[in-house]
């Protein structure tokens, strides 16, 4: 135990006391009323080795995940007093002129990055990806209709279970028997005659699996329906070919708190008659995306991220930064001699997620600690599959995967 003069050396994820400096009355006539010195414990831990001049470390979370640096910095200066209004964007009404022009704004160049056409309407919406799970059912389906489900990892997963509760979903192809590491071949694949939709998940966070291509609908009527979460705006992308993108927006355009929903018009107003008013597309169409309050934060910093993403050449070029990184990161695991395994199948390795395991299962858990103190937070893998993942998103620089690189090979030399 620390003595009273101050406390003992503290050492990582060790315990400080410390005792206040006055000295406590002693009265030997009277024991049971000695005041004897309050003990207060800290926790103290050391923390991750920061990675550049600006004190931050790089963050290879899932979600949510890295931000522009230039983003933050420009919310930095603009959160307490928006652009001269005397408020900050977090206090004034969605209703008034200021949110207005934030919410039409990340509208407008959100259609400039994925050349969207006025045939759709773009939703700034609550409840994560998730709460779409029930929403694509409810809008498209009636109780009794089909809708084909093409399930590459968990959260396809997810989708499908839950649109059990609103329709008939056919399961047509799940990678689940080979633990997600494939998407199977279009054409082998038996599509229900009269679904009213396709439902792909675009890139499976956990399991690091992503399409390359899109399907094709067999039927006249089907349309094509993509969780695209995970790889939003990180390539360009047809979105003629869909009926309904949706994404949060937590993993690749901004913070959590708003998903938002591109959804052909023709494709609106037909929600069954027990849908819920927050889960019908028509009420948020029709009141462009302010029927109540939104998560007016999240939807400018969101809007702040497509302006960058504008500034940065576009999606184009943002595609061709993603897949530098991810090459040079799968590159790798791959000329490791199998220290390193990322188990998914080489023609459909997501750019955005990363999961891979050491040939040494029991070197993982230190694997991780000794990242973390580099400066490289959040590779732990997902509780389901463990081993470790990297999530190199839009915001993720080059720098920060040359570390890792570069930290993986010094492991693997100290550790064989």
């Amino acid at each position: 135990m620390a003595s009273a003069a101050g406390a003992a050396t503290s050492t990582p994820n060790s315990l400080q006391f410390h005792l206040p400096s006055r000295k406590s009355t002693f009265c030997p006539l009277h024991l049971n009323r000695t005041r004897l010195p309050r003990i207060s414990c800290t926790a103290v831990t050391t923390p991750p080795a920061v990675s550049s001049s600006t004190g931050r470390v790089f963050n290879f979370a899932a979600g949510p995940a890295t931000l522009p640096e230039s983003v933050i910095l420009e919310a930095q200066r603009e959160l307490f007093n928006y652009k001269g209004s005397g408020m900050s964007i977090m206090e004034m009404s969605h209703r008034g002129k200021e949110f207005d022009g934030v919410i039409k704004k990340a509208e407008s160049d959100l259609r400039s990055l994925l050349s969207i056409s006025d045939d759709y309407s773009v939703l700034f919406l609550q409840g994560g990806a998730t709460t779409q799970f029930a929403a694509l059912p409810l809008n498209l389906c009636s109780p009794d209709s089909t809708a084909d489900y093409i399930v590459t990892g968990s959260w396809g997963d997810k989708a499908y279970k839950e649109a059990q509760k609103y329709c008939k979903p056919n399961l047509i192809w799940t990678g689940k028997s080979e633990k997600y590491t494939k998407i199977p071949s279009f054409s082998s694949l038996q599509q229900t005659p009269g679904a009213k939709y396709l439902h792909i998940c675009a890139n499976e966070t956990i399991h690091g699996v992503e399409f390359k291509d899109y399907p094709t609908p067999a039927g006249k009527e089907t349309v094509l329906v993509a969780d695209m979460s995970s790889n939003f705006c990180s390539k360009p992308v047809d979105v003629s070919r869909f009926g309904i993108i949706y994404a949060g927006a937590q993993k690749n355009v901004g913070p959590s708190g708003v998903t938002i929903v591109i959804v052909r018009k023709d494709l609106i107003g037909n929600a069954q008659p027990t849908t819920p008013v927050m889960l019908d597309y028509k009420t948020h169409a029709d009141t462009l995306s302010l029927y109540n309050t939104p998560p007016c934060f999240a939807i400018y910093v969101t809007g702040l991220v497509f302006d960058d993403l504008l500034k940065q050449g576009g999606l184009v070029e943002v595609e061709k930064n993603n897949a530098k990184k991810a090459g040079i990161l799968y590159d790798t695991i791959d000329g490791s001699d199998g220290y390193f395994v990322c188990p998914v199948e080489k023609s459909v390795r997501s750019h955005m997620n990363v999961p891979f395991t050491l040939r040494q299962s029991e070197l993982e858990k230190k694997f991780v600690e000794e990242a973390t103190k580099e400066g490289m937070v959040q590779l732990k893998g997902h509780r389901s599959v463990g081993g470790m993942r990297a999530s190199i998103y839009n915001a993720m620089p080059l720098a920060g995967v040359e570390k890792l690189v570069a930290f993986m090979k010094d492991f693997q030399a100290r550790n064989p």
